[in-house]
């Protein structure tokens, strides 16, 4: 009579494992098969604007580094022939939606040109050019250049921070210092796509207070941090020069599919920023402002708590009721980011009291 003996090496099954490695599986190979869907489909989209004629346009935006080393940003697209700039047309019918009708140039190349040197970059899935540079330049404000094939030239500026700067601003733009209530799919779409820019509204007393922010902090970079897509960068960068906020430079994301994800993690890209200037500017603290809408409070909370060194004070806007449930859909969580002891925590509605708290705290 024989007996089953198991292999020494058989190990006892674990369904619960082998299913969440099944679906973990399953839901990795899921993402994929979505990146290269949207991969296909784009590359189909740029083939088709090809054979029609449209035309290669690089867009600049403006930059920000240190004497060593600075950011270059801008994208690639592939236009419809026709006014070369949206300020080219009548400006009462400028809407939102005209910036998401070119398309993407998928991983152009890039000539850059930049203090007399000139570097070739490649530009991501979106078209994106956001690349470090290593470069020698004077403190002060730099003309970069930029091409693709087939382009002109575009250009941006780059702002040069001097060594001895110690304090920079990174703001949130939704319901910060633009009112759009931007989370709420249906207002979003409103925001993005119809609603003309010059109704766009900015929220009250911010752009005084970071005017006062600029005077106070001679040289120090301003950085608008947002989870919106780079084809409203000109839109934002319109809206913030009309309505007086201190020149910067934008980060915005791109939407769609990535490798691990179906849709980009606005937290995510917020956080790696944040930790992106850091390691830009070693010896400088931010004065880190957003709204208590969405997640700022425990962004810039965490940012703090990881790296105090680098965060002179945390300025949030609390909304309203009737704001906050526009934002979000819901009311407004009761806890509060959790800054380290030593840290200003500012909280007001309005630009106006938040200068004064900041004046209260030594910072204007």
């Amino acid at each position: 009579m024989s007996h089953f003996r198991p292999e020494h090496d058989q190990q006892p099954v674990d369904l619960a494992t082998d299913l969440r490695q099944t679906v973990d599986q399953v839901t990795e190979e899921a993402l994929n098969l979505g990146y290269r869907l949207e991969q296909r489909f784009a590359l189909g989209r740029e083939r088709r604007a090809k054979r029609r004629g449209d035309i290669p346009v690089m867009v600049a935006f403006d930059g920000y580094g240190s004497t060593t080393r600075v950011r270059i940003l801008g994208r690639a697209l592939l236009k419809t022939t026709g006014p070369e700039d949206p300020t080219d047309e009548d400006e009462s019918s400028i809407r939102g939606w005209r910036s998401f009708t070119s398309l993407p140039i998928t991983f152009a190349h890039v000539d850059v040109n930049l203090g007399g040197k000139d570097f070739r970059l490649v530009a991501d899935k979106g078209g994106v050019i956001d690349a470090d540079l290593a470069i020698s330049l004077e403190p002060g404000v730099h003309e970069a250049h930029l091409r693709t094939e087939g382009s002109s030239w575009a250009t941006s500026k780059v702002t040069v921070v001097e060594d001895g700067q110690r304090i920079g601003v990174v703001s949130d733009v939704d319901d910060t210092v633009m009112v759009t209530a931007l989370p709420r799919p249906m207002l979003a779409a409103w925001n993005s796509f119809v609603l003309n820019e010059h109704a766009r509204a900015p929220t009250p007393g911010m752009a005084v207070l970071m005017e006062r922010l600029s005077r106070r902090y001679t040289g120090a970079p301003f950085i608008y941090l947002s989870t919106g897509a780079w084809n409203v960068a000109p839109t934002l960068r319109r809206f913030l020069s009309r309505n007086a906020y201190p020149s910067g430079s934008l980060l915005l994301t791109d939407w769609g599919p990535t490798t691990d994800r179906w849709f980009r993690s606005g937290a995510r890209h917020k956080v790696e920023n944040l930790e992106h200037l850091a390691q830009n500017f070693p010896d400088i603290k931010w004065i880190l402002i957003g709204d208590d809408g969405q997640h700022d409070p425990q962004i810039y909370g965490g940012f703090a708590q990881r790296y105090p060194e680098h965060v002179a004070a945390v300025v949030i806007r609390n909304l309203s009721t009737a704001e906050a449930v526009l934002a979000s859909g819901q009311f407004l969580a009761e806890d509060g980011p959790r800054i380290p002891e030593g840290i200003p925590l500012i909280e007001a509605n309005d630009g106006a009291t938040i200068s004064e708290k900041l004046s209260e705290a030594g910072l204007l």
